[in-house]
């Protein structure tokens, strides 16, 4: 196996045990070590590919397939998607057999409500992480900032949101 192959099963295969919440929990890690770490793609890249993994059908921890088909061609895709996917699906069949046993008992309550913030701050995280890299001015911080609070407050709908946010930028002209 080669070394970038060797690299992206580690790193995928460490992330996909840490997902809690979803593949978006492991966002910042993940761009951490493709873009600054093993210099796979470059910040923007990683966007794009982020951008393109939540409009395409499916999951979007599927960006793991991108970024290894940019780090090591097809084998490198491969590798991520069996590396991000198989640990976490042998752990919940293994670990679902035993927590249905355990409908009634109180560690079962106690681990659900352990792990719900837990899960909730790796996704306001990666979110953090994600804006970072393409924030570059007070308005477009304040329309991601502002479009967060109507998200989390209100029902306004999430494409009303883009649609509202997309056109302040454009009469500003940034």
């Amino acid at each position: 196996m080669s070394p970038v192959l060797l690299q992206v099963l580690i790193l995928f295969g460490g992330l996909s045990m840490l997902a809690f919440g979803g593949g978006t929990a492991v966002l910042p890690d993940m761009q951490r070590a493709a873009v600054d770490h093993y210099h796979w793609l470059t910040a923007r890249e990683f966007l794009d590919m982020f951008a393109i993994s939540r409009a395409a059908p499916g999951p979007g921890s599927l960006i793991v397939v991108l970024v290894g088909l940019k780090a090591a061609g097809l084998a490198g895709a491969l590798v991520a998607f069996v590396a991000m996917f198989t640990p976490p699906c042998i752990a919940i069949y293994v670990l679902a057999r035993y927590w249905h046993r355990a409908a009634e008992s109180a560690w079962r309550a106690l681990v659900e409500r352990a792990l719900a913030p837990v899960s909730v701050g790796l996704t306001f995280a990666s979110g953090l992480s994600l804006m970072r890299g393409t924030e570059h001015g007070w308005l477009p911080w304040g329309v991601t900032i502002i479009s967060a609070a109507l998200f989390a407050a209100t029902e306004i709908s999430p494409i009303l949101l883009l649609l509202g946010g997309a056109a302040a930028l454009l009469l500003v002209g940034s």
